[in-house]
């Protein structure tokens, strides 16, 4: 696998060897051994693995946990979305910055989202099917969900309308009321 740096260290893309013809493809979506040695240098064991499906125009996110905090390794296995990740750490350098990258069933592509972020994707095809491995349990009393629009992180979402939100996410609470939570 090739791991991609990107602004924020912890935070990398990770393409996948694939080896295809005409019959299709292989590739290798999890090695534990060159995960931890390629990725995140330690000891990473994944609990849980959440399927999704949405369609066009949908927003999930920003969600992250207080307690139980979860890092979750990503990808598309159908359609594509814009994947986003922002540090919500209260000590980190890149404290409320993000990262943004699109994922698909075209590119393969992975993105490492380590504990301590809070995630997000729109939904740019018609239609994504999104699986992601995580490092911990879904705690819904721990759950936080960060505005999408916050002016404070001003993400650069490729919308073309208003996205469809969850009752959850439509009220997702100011980046600045998150600095005062309990964040690792």
């Amino acid at each position: 696998m090739k791991v991609i740096d990107t602004k924020i260290p912890d935070v990398k893309i990770i393409e996948p060897n694939v080896f295809g013809d005409d019959r299709g493809f292989f590739m290798e979506t999890w090695n534990q051994k060159e995960f931890e040695e390629k990725v995140t240098g330690k000891k990473t064991i994944f609990v849980q693995d959440n399927h999704s499906k949405s369609k066009k125009g949908i927003l999930r996110g920003l969600h992250y946990q207080t307690e139980n905090t979860q890092g979750k390794l990503v990808r598309v296995i159908s359609g594509e979305v814009y994947d986003v990740a922002v540090d919500v750490r209260k000590n980190s350098a890149t404290l409320g910055q993000w990262v943004g990258v699109y994922l698909s069933e075209e590119n393969k592509r992975q993105l490492w989202v380590p504990e301590g972020f809070a995630h997000g994707f729109y939904v740019t095809s018609e239609s994504a099917e999104f699986v992601y491995k995580c490092t911990d349990y879904y705690n819904p009393k721990a759950e936080v969900s960060i505005a999408w629009n916050d002016s404070g992180i001003n993400i650069k979402w490729p919308l073309s309308n208003r996205p469809l939100l969850s009752a959850k996410d439509n009220n997702g609470v100011d980046f600045s009321i998150v600095t005062t939570l309990k964040i690792i």
